[in-house]
């Protein structure tokens, strides 16, 4: 394996919920192998992404209510499709090369999934959201 893939796969936290049996279909595997471990390390940027997001549509997510903003959310993944290849890519861009093959193999049913993870990342951390004026008061 390569140094690049070695790093990479260091880099990950280990999420002792998300568990890889034999019983399990190969999307399962690969989401819970591969997609929620970079996503829980790629959050942070996550969220800041989504916070830029916000600020080019003119803060408008600041006046929701909360079920509006989970909403927003919703929304901005399903059906802005620039927004939503730029969170592809912040993921994609963690796969090992055999982990991209497979992805290249099924790429329609793990987006739906890595999308999903993505969504339900930025619903959990909806405080994080808040203008940073805000949070520091």
């Amino acid at each position: 394996m390569e140094a690049r893939d070695l790093t990479l796969l260091k880099l990950r936290p280990n999420i002792p919920s998300a568990k890889v049996n034999d019983g399990m279909s190969d999307e399962e595997m690969f989401q819970n192998a591969t997609l929620r471990p970079i996503a829980k390390l790629q959050n942070n940027l996550l969220v800041e992404v989504f916070k830029n997001y916000i600020k080019k549509h003119k803060n408008v997510f600041y006046d929701l209510s909360i079920e509006k903003r989970l909403d927003y959310i919703d929304n901005a993944i399903h059906k802005d499709m620039k927004f939503r290849n730029g969170l592809k890519g912040i993921i994609i861009g963690q796969f090992t090369i055999d982990e991209y093959k497979v992805y290249t193999d099924n790429s329609s049913a793990l987006n739906k999934r890595m999308m999903n993870i993505v969504k339900e990342r930025l619903k959990s951390n909806v405080q994080l959201l808040e203008p940073s004026s805000l949070l520091a008061s």
